[in-house]
């Protein structure tokens, strides 16, 4: 997966360039849960929702809670300062 391609659609205003994909992955397992992080990966990837059901054994609906999740968290201002080199 291209951490810098799927950060860079889901992060609204991104001032600077995103750290080293290796960096970006540490960030992202340190500040999302172990679920939306496994979510957030599935889907960018394009697993269909049902194949991400399955890998979390959850339903739908928690699927595309954890996703919203994950994208409103990589927005907060202080998990994009680390995202991001200065």
């Amino acid at each position: 997966m291209n951490f810098t391609e799927s950060l860079t659609k889901h992060i609204d205003k991104l001032v600077g360039t995103l750290k080293s994909e290796e960096d970006l992955k540490e960030v992202l397992k340190r500040k999302l849960t172990k679920k939306e992080l496994k979510v957030f990966v599935a889907i960018e990837e394009g697993k269909s929702i049902q194949e991400t059901m399955e890998l979390i054994k959850d339903d739908e609906e928690r699927v595309n809670e954890l996703y919203k999740a994950a994208c409103k968290k990589v927005n907060q201002e202080k998990i994009k300062k680390e995202l991001v080199d200065l």
